[in-house]
């Protein structure tokens, strides 16, 4: 019986994590694979392309409504959707109370003990929330859940200071675990040399850029429906990117200890490539007045 991979995806917020990782499984389970997606993130919108709902029901909020969550049996949380694919939502807690980070933990022990991790699967993947490695977040590279971590990301600087603030977390936990950076996922914006910048940004972390995902209208289009690009149109050659992703997925042998950028090399990294411009020091502390007025006088 082939081993359980698990795998966390990790990725700035408003990067397209969730849509990437439902399109990357939908790829999987159209290609047999029998996949479990736990989302976990408190806006519960990692199955909702999936299952075609606007969100699927936590296990936060069943676990609330029932008095605890030991009052909950397994298909209380769990559905199924598009392949087959099993979809668990842990929530959180209301907006501006108590840790959301706990609704990951709660979750995800609920689910080993109750047997969702079944000897079928060949996937789960967590869909964590942006690029948040502290509390619950870090459950899945903490405790050794996961052990291929995915970053997505772009050519935009923040996509890239996050990706690089990732790394950091997977190294400070990889020396006391079997948890490893398995590749970066660019989800392009179209800035200038993308895919140049991001397969420079991976080799300078000791890890590969897994695919370059092109933007597409298809994408949105299919979002708008609730369904992934796999389910929406199948024929598009967008539908066949994420299935070039979920192969290289499949075969991937990659899975290293991180080597993050110390900030000024990471900076470098941008202004060699245009991202940021250089900084010039004869600026720094001067207010607009002044710098006008030093304008006029050369």
């Amino acid at each position: 019986m082939a081993k359980l991979r698990q795998c966390a995806i990790y990725g700035k917020g408003g990067i397209g994590k969730s849509t990437t990782t439902q399109n990357l499984v939908a790829a999987l389970a159209e290609a047999g694979k029998k996949v479990l997606i736990i989302g976990c993130d408190p806006k519960a919108d990692s199955t909702r392309l999936i299952l075609h709902s606007k969100a699927q029901t936590t296990v936060m909020h069943l676990a609330a409504e029932a008095g605890s969550v030991e009052d909950l049996e397994l298909e209380d949380v769990l559905s199924v959707g598009y392949g087959g694919v099993k979809c668990v939502e842990s929530g959180g807690p209301e907006p501006g109370v108590g840790c959301a980070g706990r609704g990951v933990i709660t979750a995800i022990n609920f689910l080993e003990e109750e047997g969702a991790y079944d000897e079928d699967l060949d996937f789960v993947f967590y869909d964590v929330l942006g690029d948040v490695v502290c509390g619950g977040f870090a459950m899945p590279i903490r405790e050794n859940k996961a052990q291929e971590i995915y970053i997505v990301c772009s050519g935009e600087m923040m996509a890239m200071y996050a990706a690089n603030n990732i790394s950091k977390g997977i190294l400070k936990y990889a020396n006391s675990g079997s948890v490893r950076l398995a590749g970066l996922i660019c989800n392009s914006r179209n800035t200038d040399r993308e895919d140049e910048l991001i397969e420079a940004l991976a080799s300078r972390l000791g890890t590969q850029m897994i695919h370059f995902v092109p933007r597409h209208n298809v994408v949105l289009h299919a979002e708008i429906r609730r369904m992934t690009v796999i389910e929406y149109d199948p024929k598009a050659k967008q539908a066949d990117e994420y299935r070039a992703l979920a192969r290289k997925v499949v075969e991937n042998q990659k899975f290293v200890i991180p080597s993050p950028l110390e900030m000024e090399d990471l900076e470098d990294l941008l202004m060699e490539f245009g991202i940021m411009e250089v900084e010039d020091e004869s600026i720094v502390g001067k207010t607009a007045a002044e710098l006008a007025a030093e304008a006029c006088a050369a």
